[in-house]
């Protein structure tokens, strides 16, 4: 199959914040092997590319932007490829949903990823921002990466190939924009009842202190080395806090909400105060987590 040009829509109808204006068009990767022709089609739509899953990490402008989409819906469902020892390895694609990946690892008695419960995006988006919740990476049990590059075309990634930290994984070689295609995960043998009342665990926890069902883009800042965003800004006042229909949760401080008539003026406006309000009062600058997108 090839590659499909569709119309751009708007990025308030494909992100969890509900912010962001319109795009120039949107290229859908219906396979793997089509992604090689992104090279190509790229320059057709836009002048530059965003890679999309859920939309869960993004704060985007909202006005027209010089973009072009590129999703991988239907992507590849969960498939163990090979066993080691006590180990599986599974194979899943990039426009996988993550809660869907957990769930059905814990019914297929597979151990790793209880801790990653509740968060909301695409086997892809975790990936590339790797994702974590708890102790528990995305890199923590990554086995191989196939993604696509602009100059590298095509091709798998082994851990010597990336390099992973706090909420970032960058690709060694391959140059921006990339896109993760697929995936493979190292999970352990375990018993799913026991995995699965350890993603109710969590999944109960983030609901008493996260605002898991509001229209937000998840935590707004990275934690500081040895400290919390959320401590600070709520130390700072900032719990609740409000500007122009968007808020920092009353649940979390460092989660970003919108209240049903925000706009991406008002969020980067109360993102610049709360930055300004901790570096005041603890002189540090705290670092975007959200994708800010203009």
């Amino acid at each position: 199959m090839a590659l499909k040009v569709l119309p751009g829509p708007k990025l308030s109808e494909r992100t969890t914040l509900r912010l962001g204006g319109r795009v120039q068009g949107e290229i859908v990767v219906t396979s793997p092997e089509d992604a090689a022709g992104l090279d190509h089609a790229l320059p057709k739509v836009a002048s530059r590319a965003l890679m999309l899953g859920w939309g869960s990490n993004l704060l985007a402008a909202d006005r027209d932007l010089d973009l072009a989409l590129v999703t991988l819906p239907g992507a590849m469902s969960p498939e163990v490829v090979r066993r080691e020892g006590d180990a599986a390895i599974v194979r899943i694609g990039g426009g996988f949903l993550l809660p869907k990946l957990i769930n059905w690892a814990g019914a297929h008695g597979l151990s790793g990823l209880e801790n990653l419960t509740g968060i909301p995006g695409s086997v892809g988006g975790a990936v590339a921002m790797n994702a974590g919740s708890y102790g528990t990476q995305t890199a923590d049990v990554l086995e191989r990466v196939r993604v696509w590059s602009a100059d590298g075309g095509v091709t798998w990634l082994a851990p010597d190939q990336w390099k992973a930290g706090y909420r970032s994984f960058t690709p060694v070689g391959p140059s921006i924009p990339w896109l993760v295609l697929e995936a493979e995960y190292r999970l352990a043998s375990g018993a799913s009842q026991a995995i699965a009342q350890a993603c109710r665990e969590v999944m109960a926890k983030k609901k008493a202190t996260q605002p898991v069902n509001a229209a937000t883009c998840g935590c707004a800042f990275k934690n500081p080395e040895g400290d919390s965003a959320g401590r600070m800004l709520d130390l700072c006042g900032f719990k609740g806090k409000s500007v122009g229909g968007m808020a920092f949760s009353t649940l979390h401080a460092n989660f970003l909400v919108n209240l049903g008539a925000g706009t991406s003026d008002a969020a980067l406006e109360l993102l610049a105060r709360a930055r300004e309000a901790v570096k005041s009062r603890f002189g540090v600058e705290l670092e975007l987590e959200v994708r800010t997108i203009a």
